[in-house]
């Protein structure tokens, strides 16, 4: 069952001049420690910071929400499972507001998919509610 899909497409020149105007400040506002710690490893720091970026919005607009009823830039955040498969990991409002979609007996599992094409980012995501596992 689709709980909800989010798209978002940002513009990797927009995201690289509000990092050279508000830098550290903007950082620290919009994205979670393993996002900072991952996108500045990267080469294309600017890039991997607007994936990111797309990425909480369409994760934002597949709650149902966009970035207002509790939902905060730093409460969703990409991670990677051990494939290396990204994915959003919610926390706080986000959380809540998940929690909230999910029917009774299900689990949601939020998939994404992100990638980058100068000068844009893109991110997809879609949440599904799978039968939740019995209990052992």
């Amino acid at each position: 069952m689709i709980l909800g899909v989010g798209a978002d497409l940002a513009d990797i020149r927009r995201i690289e001049r509000t990092l050279e105007r508000f830098g550290e400040r903007f950082v620290q506002r919009v994205f979670t420690e393993i996002e900072q710690a991952k996108s500045e490893r990267r080469r294309a720091r600017a890039a991997s910071y607007a994936k990111r970026w797309a990425a909480k919005e369409a994760c934002a607009k597949a709650l149902g929400t966009g970035l207002r009823m509790g939902v905060a830039w730093r409460e969703m955040g990409v991670v990677n499972l051990p494939s290396g498969q990204p994915t959003m990991r919610l926390t706080g409002g986000a959380a809540a507001r998940l929690a909230a979609l999910t029917p009774p007996g299900r689990e949601a599992v939020i998939h994404l998919t992100i990638t980058d094409d100068h000068p844009w980012a893109q991110a997809f995501v879609v949440i599904e509610a799978r039968p939740a596992a019995p209990a052992r």
